[in-house]
């Protein structure tokens, strides 16, 4: 995370998250702490993510989760030139499978 970012009540958001046990835990926790379109933005650039990783064009992402170019531009400009935050849960998004299920 770019340092921008780094401080002490991150650092405390970090250390809680990894905390979750499971994803009864995780479901309670982000509609406490985000608000359901936080939530939804997040769901939405994470399928982007796994879309474009997969090589569909913007089109079709526009068509399956609604995001816009810009947000579509915006998570490819991560994958190619981010911290490598959604590289690295890439092939978990590849296998479609979260492990309580």
């Amino acid at each position: 995370m770019s340092d921008k970012f780094r401080d002490t009540l991150t650092d405390q958001l970090i250390e809680i998250v990894l905390s979750l046990k499971d994803k009864e835990q995780c479901y309670n926790f982000f509609e406490d702490i985000c608000t359901v379109g936080e939530i939804k933005s997040m769901s939405q650039r994470l399928e982007v993510a796994r879309m474009l990783d997969a090589g569909c064009i913007y089109e079709a992402i526009v068509e399956k989760t609604g995001a816009s170019t810009a947000t579509i531009s915006r998570v490819k400009r991560c994958l190619v030139y981010g911290a490598d935050g959604y590289n690295s849960v890439m092939p978990l998004l590849r296998k479609g499978l979260s492990k309580d299920e």
